[in-house]
């Protein structure tokens, strides 16, 4: 089983590790690690991407990473010669791309948040890239005026420097958290016993498995780039950090 380092420390960049695998597949190989920093994608946050380091000067391009059971596979470039089962590597994600998904993940739950406090609507999909992603919502009307609002209140909430907390609690306990039922954290298999929260203190709570930046300052500030609707009742808004490149 790899140990996930990004579930309780998202700022850890890279790793020693011991490769405890390697698992061809369609011409490229995949590598299991005992543990890793590297986030395998999921809930609309795309996987990392990085390298993987020898002692010896060795290296290898890291083009995703996925989860397989209770193991990561770190996706290498084709036609590259493999590193062999029980080398020490470091595993290093590309930084600047994680943190710009972070800071991502951590704005579209800001946006969550005060769409679900001033408006009760809740969210039916989302998905995200390194800088800019988008929400839809349970809206029967949406308006340029409606959009410009949510945009000033979700400055608002990131600028007053909200604390961002993780906590991994009992399936029981978790249930017990009204918030968490508009995330359809009823939908999650009856095998998972624990459950992963991410909350942004006193805006938004809810499950979620990807990586955030501390504190919403550390966001910046977003704007609305587009609106659309996507059905009767589920209208989408997307969203881009003002300088996607910081961090």
């Amino acid at each position: 089983m790899t140990e996930k380092l990004y579930v309780t420390d998202a700022y850890a960049r890279s790793t020693e590790a011991i490769v405890i695998a390697v698992v061809p597949e369609s011409g490229r190989p995949n590598v299991v690690l005992d543990r890793t920093v590297f986030y395998p994608g999921g809930g609309g946050q795309p996987a990392d991407h990085g390298r993987l380091l020898a002692s010896d000067g060795r290296a290898w391009t890291v083009t995703e990473a996925r989860r397989s059971g209770e193991e990561i596979l770190h996706v290498l470039d084709a036609g590259v010669g493999p590193p062999t089962v029980g080398e020490r590597l470091t595993a290093a994600v590309d930084w600047e791309r994680r943190h710009a998904l972070m800071r991502t993940h951590t704005a579209l739950h800001a946006l969550c948040g005060v769409v679900w406090r001033d408006y009760r609507a809740q969210v039916t999909g989302g998905n995200m890239e390194p800088g800019a992603g988008r929400m839809d919502f349970e809206f029967e009307t949406m308006s340029g005026e409606l959009v410009g609002e949510i945009e000033a209140r979700v400055n608002q909430a990131l600028a007053a420097g909200r604390d961002v907390r993780v906590r991994v609690l009992p399936r029981d306990e978790a249930f017990a958290i009204p918030d968490l039922i508009r995330t359809k954290v009823n939908l999650l298999p009856e095998g998972i016993r624990e459950i992963r929260t991410v909350e942004i203190v006193g805006l938004d709570l809810q499950a979620d498995g990807g990586t955030h930046v501390a504190n919403t300052r550390e966001v910046g500030r977003i704007r609305v780039t587009g609106y659309e609707s996507k059905g009767r009742i589920n209208k989408r808004i997307r969203i881009a950090l003002e300088d996607a490149s910081r961090g």
